[in-house]
């Protein structure tokens, strides 16, 4: 799995027009799922992200996380995050895994972020959607869960 993760004073995702999901201060997640991830690369993502420390502390130093802020996260399934541009014009989307298997990974990695105590607002899975953000610092951040992580798989 591979996450985009920026710090945001706010952000909304819309469907046709019409506002599906939108969080105050806290984590845009855009998430990719990869062929072959499993619930184990859901679960590291969501720990690794509602910990992570990104947040200014008193002394304006990134010392506090998400459960210390009581951020919320706007989470928004995203293949093209997957997407390998090495060869050719045209990305290849051969590493994303197919909508079947994705989706109930997406949903596991929501439920994760919610079992911590963290409020979610999500986009629709395999809709076209507008994501408004509003990055703040501006924070942006990649994480993968098998890179550096032996206990994934």
């Amino acid at each position: 799995m591979r996450a985009v993760i920026q710090r945001v004073q706010k952000a909304q995702v819309m469907v046709r027009g019409e506002v599906v999901g939108s969080i105050g201060a806290g984590l845009v997640v855009l998430l990719g799922v990869a062929v072959g991830d499993t619930t184990k690369d859901a679960a590291f993502l969501a720990e690794k992200i509602v910990n992570l420390r990104i947040f200014e502390d008193d002394t304006g130093k990134l010392n506090r996380s998400l459960l210390d802020t009581g951020g919320q996260v706007l989470a928004v399934s995203q293949f093209t995050l997957l997407g390998n541009c090495q060869k050719g014009r045209r990305p290849s989307f051969v590493e994303a895994a197919p909508p079947e298997e994705a989706e109930p990974l997406y949903e596991d990695f929501v439920q994760a972020v919610r079992s911590a105590g963290v409020q979610v607002a999500t986009g629709i899975f395999r809709t076209e959607m507008l994501v408004e953000i509003h990055n703040q610092g501006p924070v942006t951040l990649i994480l993968e869960s098998r890179r550096g992580n032996k206990n994934v798989h």
